[in-house]
């Protein structure tokens, strides 16, 4: 029952939002694997209807696209198709598992959680909460994309402290983002809460831009542990799964 012709237009304007400074049809109906006389015909309607804007023979999303984009909830799509993977996960491994969406280079939203262990509440957690990017896993995953320099600029030298294990010195805490470069996962260890450990991971599209990060967090004495390595491996597959659904 589905349209065909619906479904490759959200495929053109998905594409779109790949390229704020635009593409042209044959660039765009090679990146989706669309013939050209396809490409051209979907994008020559959405520009009547103002989803597309077309300047000098490039295009790019149009304000219809902003206008809407607006007025929708922006993560209330993406909770319903990833939760059912966050409650596997969590039911799986008896630990919370929580998602943050990337919101700029420096914020994020934390939107949905799940909790398979009666000893943590994960609504009393993650979701609607603000975490110091310095002392939580999810920032660490965050800030590893930037550049040295922008870190640099975007921090203080002297950083927060929120227990005795917190790193404070912006230079110890750049050794910490190498290490989240170089492993592919931020390892958070008493800094935030005494107690808490979480391990966060990115959540990337096709391209391989971020969109979201996940986190697994729980007590320090369950977490840090043998079982560890085993939970790594575990949320490096859900982070797969969920970049599947949000794709």
């Amino acid at each position: 029952m589905t349209n065909k012709s619906v479904i490759k237009a959200t495929v053109l304007l998905s594409e779109l939002g790949r390229h704020r400074q635009g593409i042209t049809v044959t660039e765009l109906a090679q990146a989706v694997r669309m013939t050209r006389p396809t490409a051209f015909r979907l994008l020559l309607s959405l520009e009547q209807t103002g989803f597309v804007d077309r300047v000098d023979n490039r295009y790019k999303l149009g304000w219809q696209m902003a206008r809407l984009g607006r007025l929708a909830d922006p993560h209330a799509g993406a909770v319903a198709r990833i939760q059912p993977i966050l409650d596997d996960y969590a039911g799986r491994n008896s630990e919370t598992f929580s998602l943050a969406m990337a919101r700029g280079d420096l914020a994020y939203d934390p939107i949905a959680e799940a909790s398979g262990s009666r000893y943590l509440s994960a609504s009393q957690l993650y979701v609607g909460g603000l975490y110091p990017l310095h002392a939580s896993a999810t920032g660490k995953v965050l800030l590893a994309e930037l550049s040295d320099d922008r870190i640099r600029e975007a921090l203080p030298e002297t950083l927060e402290s929120y227990t005795p294990h917190t790193i404070t010195d912006r230079d110890e805490f750049l050794q910490e983002v190498y290490k989240v470069r170089k492993k592919g996962y931020a390892i958070l260890d008493d800094e935030l809460e005494e107690g808490l450990f979480a391990v966060a991971c990115a959540v990337r599209d096709p391209a391989g831009a971020l969109i979201g990060i996940l986190s697994v967090n729980g007590p320090v004495q369950r977490l840090k542990s043998d079982k560890l390595p085993h939970l790594i491996d575990e949320l490096l597959t859900a982070a797969d799964e969920i970049a599947k659904v949000l794709s």
